[in-house]
């Protein structure tokens, strides 16, 4: 699940003893000016529960340098008890950057920067150490000094053109399809939810990955849930506000609407001919029966 509301301590403890009561596995926070830190909330989570994992959902890569980055997930991780995802993405919003006066680079240069930033990301956290001399980062480190537990922290890397994509299939641990496509100012859109584009992107991925095809878990992000009573009414919210037929809200996998079984049996069709067995969302109490219907079989 993805939490907000995590600027209280009392709140974020809350939240996650009740995913972790119901079931959840993870718990993911956020990274946007004018919200709290990504790392800080997880810290709490951690301590106040005793198996879930943690991480935020994603990072923009642009706000943060690598090896600066390496410091601070192999610590989250040592005191987490080796409990982090670690997300990454490009930055899309033009006014976050534009308010502390960062430069917004064109697309094609953020995915190439993102890449050079997840090289070096996971050598630091494998091996302590880099040596890069690439386009964006320059870097000659022999030891970051801090360790996580974990032997491979998980990358996760959301995204939805093809060249992040590719990517993902080359570095990442975890793929999230997100469906979200950008204006000009980094307003997202649903121009990526329609079925045939996640199926389109699930090939992309596994030509990229290789012989890595296997080991990449897919994630779906999931935009907004009602179960049960008042999923009709979700239906026609979404088709107004969202300008989407019917019959692509009831097929996609970023707007999960209807009865407990009827989700599930779409989840267990994506998983079965698109491989995604990684869901996040936001309603955790109101998506809790499904969780515990799939948990279940």
């Amino acid at each position: 699940m993805q939490a907000r509301g995590l600027a209280e301590r009392g709140a974020v403890v809350a939240a996650a003893r009740q995913a972790e009561d119901l079931g959840y596995e993870e718990l993911y926070s956020y990274d946007h000016l004018g919200a709290v830190d990504p790392f800080i909330p997880l810290m709490v989570a951690a301590e106040a529960t005793s198996s879930l994992r943690v991480g935020p959902l994603v990072l923009n890569n642009e706000f943060h340098h690598p090896a600066l980055l390496a410091r601070t997930v192999a610590t989250v991780d040592r005191l987490t008890g080796g409990r982090l995802v670690l997300g990454m993405g490009t930055g899309y919003m033009q006014a976050e950057h534009d308010a502390m006066s960062i430069e917004l680079r064109p697309p094609g240069q953020r995915v190439d920067r993102l890449e050079e930033s997840l090289m070096a990301l996971r050598s630091l956290l494998d091996d302590g150490s880099v040596e890069m001399q690439g386009r964006h980062h320059h870097l000659a480190i022999t030891d970051l000094g801090v360790r996580p537990v974990q032997a491979r922290v998980p990358l996760l890397v959301g995204g939805h053109g093809r060249k992040v994509i590719g990517i993902a299939g080359r570095l990442a641990d975890i793929f999230q399809f997100t469906g979200l496509t950008h204006g000009a100012d980094g307003t997202p859109g649903a121009g990526g939810f329609g079925l045939e584009q996640v199926a389109e992107r699930a090939r992309w991925l596994s030509e990229a990955a290789g012989e890595r095809d296997s080991e990449i878990e897919r994630s779906v992000l999931v935009q907004t849930t009602t179960i049960g009573d008042g999923a009709e009414a979700a239906i026609e919210r979404s088709s107004a506000s969202l300008g989407l037929e019917r019959e692509l809200i009831e097929s996609t996998p970023f707007l999960l609407f209807g009865s407990v079984e009827g989700v599930v049996d779409r989840l267990e069709r994506l998983r079965a001919t698109l491989g995604i067995s990684h869901v996040v969302v936001r309603d955790p109490a109101g998506f809790a029966p499904v969780v515990a219907a799939l948990r279940g079989r």
